[in-house]
């Protein structure tokens, strides 16, 4: 089994805006949900259709995910990756198509690799694809720290070779209609990698910088025991409002703005807590589990 990345790709954009986190999230165990376990094997469909429709050999895997959704997403993924082929073709006649690459960028995240799902590479320009089965977040490509490290990797195995100018980034996420592409000149990823993400990395390594949260805090494991989340989540609660003694229009639409963020934090917790009391005899002191009855408010 391969092992996991302390910075890793799908991660970064957390990492790179909260240097700590990487470190912190080390403290919980690393559990696959559900989701997590769709999307992997809606991966392999669509890496063994994809080898099929490049002449490859491959055996059709085999899962419980499978579904009829899963059969048009991973067709339309492979249509999608076979029209990149093409138009490559118009500009080298012998493109170089990598699946399920191992990328290398250590040169810039300390033991910093990750996967890339498919790979075009033509005369100066290349083109990385990424497969999102999710449906919960929508993904846009353009300044997507994921995709720009899968990018470096890919510079590293062969930008010596093919003198690449410029490298595209697809995400393709079909279950929300989603194909979002950016474009950048490599010397504009290579400076980026060199002058913000090398020094955030290394502090993120080294467990460095200060907790900043923010939508990235959506997917860490720490998340609900952050205390720095949890003190930003609470600013609402503390605030004292003095005179004069009724709220102003201005201030009930501040705390309308916050309260959607504030409450699903509140379930967050309450979920957490449940499951410890439920699942594994934890009591709080004060609160207590009654059975039939929701402990939600």
């Amino acid at each position: 089994m391969r092992k996991h990345s302390t910075l890793s790709p799908s991660g970064s954009h957390r990492w790179l805006n909260c240097t700590p986190s990487a470190r912190l999230e080390q403290e919980f165990n690393d559990t696959e949900s559900e989701a997590a376990k769709e999307g992997t094997a809606a991966h392999a469909l669509c890496e063994h259709k994809l080898k099929k429709a490049l002449r490859m050999r491959s055996r059709r895997p085999v899962s419980d995910y499978d579904s009829d959704e899963m059969e048009e997403s991973s067709d339309a993924y492979v249509d999608f990756i076979m029209e990149q082929v093409e138009a490559a073709k118009q500009v080298c006649k012998d493109p170089i198509v990598l699946i399920e690459q191992h990328l290398d960028f250590s040169c810039y995240v300390p033991d910093g690799f990750g996967t890339g799902d498919c790979i075009i590479i033509s005369d100066e320009k290349l083109h990385i694809v990424d497969f999102k089965y999710g449906m919960g977040v929508l993904v846009e490509a353009e300044d997507n720290p994921q995709m720009k490290l899968y990018a470096l990797g890919a510079l590293e195995l062969y930008d010596a070779l093919y003198d690449i100018k410029e490298v595209s980034m697809t995400i393709f996420q079909p279950r929300r209609e989603n194909v979002s592409t950016w474009t950048v000149p490599v010397m504009d990823l290579c400076d980026w990698a060199e002058n913000e993400l090398k020094p955030k990395a290394q502090m993120a390594y080294n467990g460095e910088g200060e907790y900043f949260p923010g939508e990235w805090c959506t997917f860490c494991r720490a998340t609900v025991r952050c205390r720095a989340r949890a003190e930003e989540k609470l600013k609402l609660a503390q605030a004292e409002f003095k005179m004069p003694p009724l709220l102003t229009d201005a201030e009930i639409e501040e705390i309308l703005s916050v309260l959607p963020d504030l409450t699903k934090w509140a379930n967050e917790i309450t979920a957490y807590a449940t499951d410890a009391a439920v699942n594994h005899g934890k009591e709080w002191s004060g609160f207590k589990v009654v059975e039939g009855r929701s402990v939600r408010k």
